[in-house]
């Protein structure tokens, strides 16, 4: 089995390690890119948080700022975290590749979620956030900043990344009905993420 195959069983294997350890490092690096990202969402919308861990610190700081959170992880765990902590907003564990929750939402965050899913599964991916997405909805999500794939560690076990070049990432956005508002990649002020911001521009 890939290394990629075995992200759903690890990350709910390690939650409670890894949950302890964000904790730990006490860091919100996320802050100015949430902030641009929320910006551009209605006050009264709902954001979907795709692979939302449990839910500390980016939707305990979307939830903070007056929004609705819908968060979906496929850690059974996770959510349990979640539903804990935050039982006014919405949770559920699910697939991110086999999305179809029947709604549309204000705003999209995939952070540091997406880019543990192989090269056709961010493909495919692109379709669900436009089915997910109202008009003018902002989508945000990290990427590694070229085209590849990395191996990291997860308390001791093997961590599965990958990346699309970002010429193909601005073509799937643009075929799928998202301009792209900024891409930077290696940010220096986000922990050297890569990010990108774009908006849903179908039915506007």
């Amino acid at each position: 089995m890939s290394d990629a195959a075995h992200i759903v069983d690890l990350y709910e294997r390690k939650a409670h390690d890894w949950a302890a350890d964000r904790r730990r490092s006490g860091r919100f690096f996320e802050q100015s890119w949430l902030d641009r990202f929320l910006s551009l969402a209605p006050k009264d919308g709902a954001i979907l948080d795709i692979g939302c861990g449990f839910g500390r610190p980016i939707a305990a700081y979307l939830i903070a700022q007056g929004f609705a959170v819908s968060g979906i992880d496929s850690s059974m765990t996770m959510i349990d975290l979640c539903r804990r902590d935050f039982p006014d907003q919405d949770w559920r564990v699910a697939d991110m590749r086999t999305l179809d929750l029947g709604r549309r939402f204000a705003g999209i965050l995939a952070w540091d979620s997406f880019f543990h899913l192989t090269y056709d599964d961010q493909r495919r991916m692109f379709p669900l956030f436009a089915a997910h997405a109202l008009p003018g909805a902002p989508l945000m999500f990290t990427s590694g900043p070229e085209h590849g794939e990395a191996i990291g560690n997860l308390h001791g076990e093997r961590l599965y990344h990958a990346s699309l070049a970002p010429d193909e990432y601005r073509a799937l956005l643009a075929a799928n009905g998202f301009a792209v508002i900024e891409a930077r990649m290696n940010d220096p002020d986000c922990g050297g993420h890569s990010v990108w911001l774009a908006r849903h521009t179908e039915g506007r």
